[in-house]
């Protein structure tokens, strides 16, 4: 099995300049923990944006300035500005026991999957993973 089989492919994705509140509202709305974050030149994929980040963000800014401004200091954080810029990512070719293990060696929550111009064409998740298990569990028992 490769990336390609388990892979989401419908990726939701912010832009680089988009703010704080965007993100947050996003995240919500589309019920997603992990945002590939891209460019807003090229569309090719510049960082990502994790639900921890985003609400350790949120509490440093409400600690810092008080829940009165949470609303105007979100509209001017950036996505760039608190996006992970250092992060692995995963072709849709890769065999999934090299990946599996790099997920379980890191901790990580998500790989982005980008293509050779590096644009974003997929995502996996742990939750992918999890997905992938019980399909396997359920064919062990069939």
């Amino acid at each position: 099995m490769k990336v390609q089989d388990i892979m989401t492919r419908q990726v939701v994705c912010i832009s680089d300049q988009a703010s704080l509140k965007d993100a947050h509202a996003l995240m919500t709305n589309r019920n997603v923990r992990h945002l590939p974050v891209i460019s807003e030149q090229d569309s090719s994929l510049v960082g990502i944006l994790t639900h921890k980040k985003m609400v350790a963000t949120v509490m440093a800014l409400v600690n810092k300035y008080g829940s009165g401004a949470l609303d105007r200091r979100e509209r001017a954080q950036t996505v760039a500005g608190i996006m992970d810029k250092h992060y692995q990512h995963l072709t849709a070719d890769e065999p999934l026991p090299i990946v599996v293990e790099y997920f379980i060696d890191n901790k990580l929550g998500c790989l982005p999957v980008i293509d050779a111009q590096g644009k974003v064409e997929g995502i996996v998740t742990s939750s992918d993973f999890v997905k992938l298990c019980a399909k396997l569990l359920k064919l062990s028992t069939s």
